[in-house]
């Protein structure tokens, strides 16, 4: 079901380690050439980990687990063109052989399928502001709560409701683990001010606790929370009033849904002067250079 690259299925055939990467981050998250640019750069850098990239998306109604250059450049250039395509859109994009950018719980879904079990993101989708009356939570929540796949992000993106964010994974039963932290990360900026479940200190910790959940036979994901390194943040209150001014603005033109979140991106990298983007793109790095770790870690242990 799944189409892999041929460096992605030597690591699979050679039992190395693997780590799933999305592509709506290239499609949407950022501005061309930048996004082709920090999709290399992750993949390379998961390299240095020690750990193999498998950037997932659809190619022509394929679902596919590592990408060519030319394959990151299409997504690149043709940007908001490209589907946004979580679960619900997969059979759709299948049937109809068209293309799909991977949103968290997507690449999931394919990264269990290719049996990749760490997956690093930038940060996870959760509950909007202001769901108790829209009702705007993100798919990323529930395939947490379903498929067995590590999440290393920073956190979940700050234009959410970190704790209602952090109630719903409770819920669910998904355990959040702070990596070298006690306090859940808020994407841009390392404090939120909420606390994660577990703190662990090195990628063996969490490996180990992977493969305990697993091998019990407990469903669902893990969430690894792991914080901007602290010189690439943005400080706290002036992160919070460009997140409120975006937040407004999209409200008043009546912005919602799968729309919602690449507008409030956008409109925050306009209002922080390109602050954002800069440190969007060094997230994403460190979260692709734990995850190695992780997966070689993983790899080890299961070996």
């Amino acid at each position: 079901m799944v189409q892999f690259s041929e460096e992605v299925q030597s690591a699979i055939h050679e039992g190395k380690a693997l780590v799933a990467l999305e592509s709506t981050i290239i499609a949407h998250g950022m501005p061309y050439p930048a996004n082709v640019e920090t999709a290399l750069l992750v993949e390379k850098t998961v390299r240095d980990a020690g750990a193999v990239p498998a950037t997932c998306a659809i190619l022509d109604g394929k679902l596919c687990a590592g990408l060519s250059t030319d394959q990151i450049e299409l997504l690149g250039k043709e940007g908001a063109r490209i589907a946004k395509a979580s679960r619900r859109d997969l059979p759709y994009l299948v049937s109809k052989k068209l293309h799909g950018a991977t949103t968290v719980a997507s690449t999931m879904i394919i990264a269990q399928m290719a049996g990749i079990r760490v997956f690093a993101t930038g940060g996870i989708g959760g509950v909007h502001r202001g769901a108790t009356e829209t009702m705007d939570i993100s798919a990323d929540l529930q395939e947490l709560a379903r498929t067995p796949v590590a999440v290393v992000s920073a956190g979940a993106k700050s234009i959410l409701d970190l704790k209602l964010t952090l109630e719903y994974l409770e819920t669910y039963g998904v355990p959040v683990l702070g990596f070298q932290t006690d306090e859940f990360p808020a994407f841009f900026t390392r404090r939120s001010g909420l606390n994660v479940d577990f703190r662990m200190n090195t990628p063996q910790e969490i490996a180990e606790l992977l493969h305990a959940k697993w091998s019990m036979g407990l469903t669902g994901g893990v969430l690894i929370a792991n914080p901007i390194p602290e010189e690439n943040q943005i400080d706290p209150d002036t992160i919070e009033r460009t997140i409120i001014a975006a937040t407004r603005e999209a409200a008043q033109a009546g912005i919602s849904g799968k729309q919602l979140t690449p507008f409030l991106l956008a409109r925050i990298e306009q209002l922080s002067g390109g602050n954002s983007l800069k440190a969007n793109i060094q997230l994403v790095l460190n979260n692709a250079r734990l995850a190695g770790r992780v997966a070689g870690s993983l790899a080890l242990i299961t070996a």
